[in-house]
């Protein structure tokens, strides 16, 4: 069978919509893509922040449960998410604009012959922006046309993803016999996956650390990351190889913007695998005015005036970014 394509979406929790919402436009530049609810619980938000056109490997995505707590970290959890720029200098400018809005930054080279940056968002969730500078793989998106990050050194997708697990030996084997990814390097507790292509969007990086205690979700941390696939048949494919592995799956599910599927391979990670389309650009939608109202799925259209009364107004109409530059 066809191998995954590589990174489709990360979709983590956040304590505020709104914060998030400022968070991805107006500092890291990336286009609110859609603005809807979760389709299993629609008194949550579900925002996703994407490139220019809402390609997928580009699209981060939040819930905002109501009441959770916050989540902690440890190991067995979707760690830090990699967030692509096309080069080394693009790593400088970032360190530039990082500073100028006070977000706390670690700067780390070389791993895997890449240039990166650690940091945080107000609830703790881990990034790092990675440079894409001499990795060859998975094509990058389209910086976002009207957003305040100069295109040149604009985000351009998702990866590498880090897993923090306890058990190396097993997620090996998820990676290598279960999803068919390869075992490019390993450096110190680091472990570099890559998966078709390759290259930083079909990339995950294994962080061992066996002697942390178990992560428990809540906001700050991700849900779940999904896998590229082509498109239904693809799918199908996959529900074929999970059943004759004996994993539990939930079987295919119409999200309407891409049909997604949902397995744990490992303990306290949730995988899906998304096919590549539709996309976001719809019958609700062009792309000139995506992410400005709230979109519903038909399923849950005709309770429109129930759900528009029941969650709360976030204003996502569009501002009047300028490039920012920023000078020594």
């Amino acid at each position: 069978m066809k191998k995954l394509n590589g990174i489709h979406h990360i979709t983590a929790m956040t304590s505020s919509a709104e914060n998030i919402y400022k968070f991805f436009t107006d500092i890291l530049g990336l286009r609110l893509v859609k603005k809807t609810v979760n389709q299993d619980d629609i008194s949550t938000y579900h925002l996703f922040f994407a490139d220019d056109i809402g390609s997928p490997g580009t699209d981060m995505t939040f819930f905002d449960f109501q009441g959770i707590q916050k989540g902690i970290k440890g190991s067995d959890e979707i760690g830090r998410i990699g967030l692509r720029v096309a080069s080394n200098e693009s790593i400088d400018y970032w360190i530039k604009r990082l500073n100028h809005y006070h977000i706390d930054i670690d700067e780390v080279n070389g791993l895997f012959n890449r240039r990166m940056l650690y940091f945080n968002d107000f609830d703790g969730q881990e990034y790092a922006i990675v440079s894409d500078e001499g990795i060859n793989g998975v094509e990058g998106g389209i910086p976002w046309k009207k957003g305040p990050v100069p295109n040149e050194y604009a985000i351009i997708g998702l990866g590498p993803i880090f897993l923090r697990v306890k058990d190396k030996e097993r997620i090996h084997h998820v990676l290598t016999e279960f999803l068919k990814f390869d075992l490019i390097e390993s450096v110190d507790n680091f472990s570099l996956y890559e998966v078709g292509k390759g290259g930083n969007g079909a990339s995950i990086i294994i962080d061992h650390q066996a002697q942390l205690r178990s992560a428990s979700l809540g906001y700050g941390s991700v849900h779940h990351m999904a896998f590229r696939i082509n498109d239904l048949d693809h799918l199908n494919q996959w529900i074929d190889r999970l059943n004759t592995i004996g994993a539990r799956h939930s079987g295919l599910v119409d999200r309407f913007y891409f049909k997604s599927l949902y397995t744990r391979l490992y303990p306290n990670i949730l995988f899906e695998f998304a096919t590549e389309g539709p996309g976001f650009i719809d019958d609700e939608e062009s792309y000139e005015n995506l992410g400005e109202s709230l979109a519903l799925p038909p399923k849950l259209r005709s309770e429109r005036k129930a759900i528009e009364d029941y969650v709360r107004h976030i204003d996502t109409l569009p501002k009047a970014y300028e490039k920012e530059y920023f000078n020594e």
